[in-house]
């Protein structure tokens, strides 16, 4: 699942992810994202950004821990922050790793396969 206010985001990384084979869902914020989970959706792995209206995207993270399904979840968050308070507070409420924007692909696809292993791309 892919979380962002930014539809060239969005689409970038389910690009990325979709030619590498990876199935992805979408969310345009944080409500829509966590309407999603609770409506039965169990992602993967969640790629979030920080900033977004409404809801953040370290505040959603802190919303999907408190979820039976998403509870142990990888979860990135994908940020043009860089500073360090920021990961701690990400990393606190349960983020999983950091991805500074732009991500270059190979990184992006490198940083997956690290955090989720288990994670199979969708034979093409």
């Amino acid at each position: 699942m892919i979380v962002d206010d930014s539809p060239t985001i969005l689409a970038s990384m389910s690009g990325i992810l979709g030619s590498a084979g990876y199935s992805v869902v979408k969310a345009a914020n944080a409500e829509d994202a966590l309407g999603q989970v609770k409506a039965g959706l169990s992602p993967a792995l969640v790629i979030t950004d920080y900033h977004m209206p409404g809801m953040h995207g370290v505040q959603l993270i802190e919303a999907l821990r408190k979820l039976t399904q998403t509870r142990f979840t990888p979860m990135l968050v994908l940020t043009t922050e860089s500073q360090q308070e920021k990961r701690d507070e990400a990393r606190k409420a349960g983020a999983t790793g950091w991805l500074v924007k732009p991500v270059q692909a190979d990184k992006l696809l490198e940083v997956v396969k690290q955090v989720a292993p288990s994670l199979q791309a969708i034979a093409a």
